[in-house]
């Protein structure tokens, strides 16, 4: 028997008696008792003790029973469970509850009226208990807390004379929306249009809402971003009492903005960003002096300009971040701060919040300092340029910035000291090509491919990462109310796939009493580094690990190795660097007295979990715009031959990354031959009677068969698969 069917053999075997146990608890004659008389009563023999234990701990760790003090099993005394509902698009979906492994699965029949995203509370004893798909328990939406949607975006469908429908663009939103047609505003059979929803339906009745802004025609340039844009709550219009606002703030730093503040506009610093940035947030200056450097991280002073309760700031705090989908920003802040009077263009004078730091020849940080400051860029470098200077050494572009180009070049020797002290402490670097996605004037995709980042862009992001972790560790050890930068200990199961996956490579990690340290996976990553699988372990390996999100507590960075990390650096377009840049101010000025502490105690949890909240849609907003742009792309090579690499196996197909980041599914209803059997240990998928296989890393040749715009999806066929062949590609 193959070792996944003996799996699955075990599971049904331990739910089976998982079920047994809750029947007997859930029975109203059933009176709380231990461990002892609950094993004596079910007649469980001396040898299936340690298995009854396992399944009692299980079910406690699921919350479906609770133990007394007094070691008494029993349910538990709130029935009830609270977590987010996430839709699978086909009318059921599972809730996910803090603090319990695994989801709760739905089913279509006791979804009620949840939508993806919202709060929900669960009844997961009214249907029974049972498992599904390993981990899920079942349960009932008995109520919806909290609505995480209001506005839908979507295509009308004027289906009556008096009414119509909004088929939403989300395929996580499984139910139409009806629209009356005094609620239409006149839109037409087709069109894109944004409705807020009014009534929220019951489970035999659709939701209700009227249309609030019409987009366009659906084929009309540039509709299908910004409905993604709407979907996602990425507005780039500002409120007018937000603009009145920014409209009054002086383009010019005046002499009463630069009093009380250090003058640092003689130190020689420079900009370093890509060719098309325009809300520059950092500057950039380094002194050798002789033994030690010292590097000078000048961050744009928002805070001077935004100031707390102001309109600005509500909106800021709302937007949490600036989002980059494709070729455009949604900026946190108006232009005429983000590009404007904040932004830290060339040779002009602005206000910063300046940290200085004193490094060693080791790498080591041994002192430093803050300063309030008001300072003057020389040049407004590029990501190009500077590595032509760096390590290129061209000399033409040396000549061109000769007055900072020997400054240049004593950066990039304290980055190669900085990075390689956090090497040996053991930070992972996931150095995975970000999709550079080239797009005509009228919004279509004309090239695709990876955007490599090169020594300049680790220059810059090495002195960022040093300001940070300064800026961090100096608040915790103040004791004062912060928001840091967390990144916590990964799932250990799933880094126990993790192993089990790369084992298939040759590869190894090392855990330790269940825990794995960050040097591990960095050596892991060092050891695939310029091999054919790299792409293929470096993105399961990112996957294993938890999210970064923002926290009042300082729970570490494992990513990074760190003890002490926060976000100082980018206050023009992340909203937590623009709430600590104020902490750090009123530090400098001692007016950060106990009722200050005590408002920022306050406000900086909601603080942190709003701009966690919004990082996470800006992230899928800019993914889901890069995933229709690439169908839309791979729309024009239908029928072309590529080489390509397997990036992933399921039981329904291989999923192909070609060389441009585009990637693919090759489903086994389109693979010629007998019939596929997925084996999960080893990650492959194998046909039966042919012994054909296909695994992970292997190198392949696919024909782009179609591609489906609206769920912004592409679908190969293997080219030994295919009779005839259009066209080629080289």
């Amino acid at each position: 028997m193959a070792r996944s069917s003996i799996k699955v053999s075990i599971m049904a075997e331990l739910n089976e008696r998982k079920n047994r146990i809750l029947s007997l608890i859930k029975d109203p004659r059933f009176v709380p008792m231990k461990e002892k008389e609950l094993a004596i009563m079910m007649q469980v023999s001396a040898e299936d003790r340690p298995l009854f234990k396992q399944c009692l701990e299980e079910l406690l760790a699921e919350g479906l029973i609770s133990v007394s003090k007094r070691g008494k099993y029993s349910l538990p005394e709130n029935r009830t469970l609270e977590g987010v509902f996430t839709s699978s698009g086909r009318g059921f979906g599972f809730v996910s509850v803090e603090g319990i492994e695994g989801d709760f699965f739905i089913n279509e029949r006791n979804t009620g009226t949840a939508l993806h995203g919202d709060t929900v509370i669960i009844d997961p004893y009214d249907t029974g208990y049972r498992r599904r798909g390993g981990k899920s328990r079942e349960a009932v939406v008995v109520k919806v807390v909290e609505r995480a949607t209001d506005v839908v975006v979507g295509t009308f469908d004027a289906a009556k004379a008096h009414y119509g429908f909004v088929i939403p663009d989300s395929t996580r939103i499984d139910r139409d929306i009806f629209i009356p047609v005094e609620d239409s505003m006149g839109a037409a059979n087709g069109q894109k249009v944004v409705a807020r929803i009014t009534d929220y339906g019951s489970p035999v009745r659709n939701p209700q809402g009227e249309i609030t802004e019409i987009l366009g025609n659906a084929g009309d340039p540039g509709i299908d971003v910004l409905s993604i844009l709407k979907v996602y709550g990425m507005d780039n219009d500002f409120p007018d009492e937000v603009v009145k606002e920014a409209g009054k703030i002086p383009q010019e730093v005046t002499t009463a903005d630069m009093k009380g503040r250090e003058d640092l506009r003689s130190l020689l610093m420079v900009t370093i960003d890509g060719a098309d940035t325009k809300d520059i947030d950092d500057a950039v200056s380094l002194t050798d002096n002789g033994d030690t450097y010292e590097l000078g991280v000048h961050i744009a002073d928002v805070s001077n300009y935004v100031r707390e309760g102001s309109k600005l700031d509500a909106e800021a705090l709302d937007r949490a971040t600036s989002c980059y989908p494709l070729d455009r920003v949604i900026p946190m802040l108006p232009k005429e701060l983000s590009n404007g009077i904040c932004s830290l263009n060339e040779d002009v004078d602005r206000l910063a919040l300046s940290c200085f730091m004193t490094v060693n020849k080791k790498g080591e940080i041994t002192d430093h300092r803050f300063a309030a400051s008001v300072i003057h860029s020389n040049h407004k470098m590029t990501y190009t340029d500077v590595n032509a200077i760096i390590t290129d050494h061209d000399e033409a572009i040396i000549a061109k910035y000769a007055d900072v180009s020997d400054m240049l070049i004593k950066m990039h020797e304290l980055a190669l000291l900085l990075r390689s002290r956090r090497k040996r402490r053991g930070s992972v670097d996931f150095d995975l090509p970000e999709t550079k996605i080239e797009l005509d004037e009228k919004g279509r995709p004309v090239a695709i491919h990876p955007h490599e980042r090169n020594n300049a862009t680790k220059l810059i992001e090495d002195f960022m990462l040093a300001a940070n972790e300064t800026v961090a560790e100096h608040f915790y050890w103040a004791d004062i109310p912060f928001v840091y930068r967390i990144h916590e200990k990964p799932d250990m199961d799933k880094i126990r796939a993790l192993a089990l996956f790369i084992r298939n490579f040759g590869y190894g990690i090392k855990m330790k009493d269940d825990e794995i340290h960050p040097k591990e996976l960095q050596k892991l990553l060092a050891g695939i580094e310029d091999t054919p699988e790299e792409s293929l372990i470096s993105r399961p390996t990112l996957r294993s690990m938890q999210r970064a999100k923002y926290s009042t507590d300082c729970a570490g960075h494992f990513g990074l190795a760190l003890k002490y990390y926060c976000h100082f650096t980018s206050p023009i377009r992340r909203y937590p660097d623009l709430q600590i840049h104020r902490i750090i101010k009123e530090y400098l000025a001692g007016t950060l007295d106990e009722a200050r502490m005590d408002h920022y105690r306050d406000i900086l949890g909601s603080v942190a979990h709003r701009s966690s909240t919004r990082e996470r849609l800006a992230d899928e907003c800019e993914r889901e715009c890069d995933k229709l742009k690439k169908a839309e792309y791979m729309q024009d090579h239908i029928g072309e031959v590529f080489e390509g690499v397997i990036s992933g196996v399921t039981n329904w197909g291989i999923y192909v990354e070609l060389p441009n980041t585009v990637e693919g599914l090759v489903h086994v209803s389109k693979m010629e031959g007998d019939y596929y059997t997925y084996n999960e240990d080893k990650y492959e998928l194998v046909g039966q009677g042919s012994g054909r296989k296909f695994c992970l890393g292997m190198p392949v040749r696919v024909v782009c068969n179609m591609t489906d715009l609206a769920t912004r999806t592409v679908d190969f066929v293997l080219a030994d698969d295919v009779r005839s062949i259009r066209g080629t590609v080289p």
